[in-house]
């Protein structure tokens, strides 16, 4: 029988699978996989400045405010994008803010730092079932949201001339979709850690893309990629113990690399 870490940690996969198959198909297609690194990374200021805010003034959940800072960080992004700014270079510069707001309020949190850094880490074997149901919780927000904005948003990462002239407004569907992928980003840190999100959320999309075409079918791929290399960094984790979201992001890696051959 199946220790329930290990059952919570399957769940996890699949509800993982799910973002890597929206938003990650999403990310490869507006061409703002950088994005998802730079939303990780600027997760852990969010939690930092969560520690500090409780032990500082009120009961804060480190988490929570991580979500915030993170969606501020996405629409300050998606704002410098809207008004011509290179995309890169946002997100460069919104990574070094929040890298040095991360820096100085880890330097005023020195004994309780490791709850932050336990963000950078992650263990998907080790989720409460108070994080699967937020998991849980941001993956069906997720998933509404995305459904009932579909047509829109891809409407503006094809052709966001032609949606203006429209009457679509761009910067609305942008600034959700960049929302939506730092939702599903800080959802995904207690689980794979900020270091490899990436690997979990773009890289079964990336792969996907390579052998689809279509947008359904790319999610489908993507999912399906995502799955097949979370269950089997779990498989294989508990043979070799070490921790099953790095042999996650090496399946997934390693699929890629094969999508390379692919004429």
């Amino acid at each position: 029988m199946f220790d329930i870490l290990v059952i919570r940690g399957i769940i996890a996969m699949f509800l993982i699978a799910i973002v890597a198959a929206t938003i990650g198909s999403f990310s490869v297609f507006r061409g703002s996989t950088f994005f998802v690194s730079g939303i990780a990374h600027g997760a852990l200021a969010g939690a930092a400045l969560g520690i500090f805010i409780s032990l500082s003034f009120f009961p804060a959940d480190p988490l929570i405010v991580a979500i915030i800072f993170s969606v501020f960080v996405a629409l300050a992004i998606g704002y410098a994008s809207y008004k011509k700014e290179d995309v890169d270079i946002a997100i460069g510069v919104m990574f070094a803010f929040s890298m040095s707001i991360a820096v100085l309020f880890l330097s005023m949190i020195r004994e309780y730092a490791s709850v932050a850094w336990g963000l950078i880490i992650g263990d998907v074997l080790l989720l409460s079932e108070e994080d699967i149901n937020i998991l849980l919780i941001s993956v069906i927000t997720l998933l509404i949201v995305f459904i009932i904005f579909y047509r829109k948003m891809l409407y503006v990462i094809f052709d966001p001339e032609s949606a203006e002239a429209n009457g679509v407004h761009v910067l609305l569907y942008e600034s959700l979709l960049y929302v939506l992928i730092a939702v599903g980003v800080v959802a995904l840190l207690k689980c794979v850690g900020a270091i490899l999100v990436y690997a979990l959320l773009v890289v079964p999309a990336a792969a996907s893309r390579r052998i689809f075409q279509g947008m359904a079918t790319t999610i489908a791929g993507a999912f399906i990629i995502s799955l097949v290399s979370g269950l089997g960094g779990i498989w294989l984790s508990m043979y070799l113990n070490v921790a099953p979201s790095s042999l996650a992001g090496l399946i997934a890696a390693s699929i890629y690399a094969v999508t390379l051959t692919k004429k």
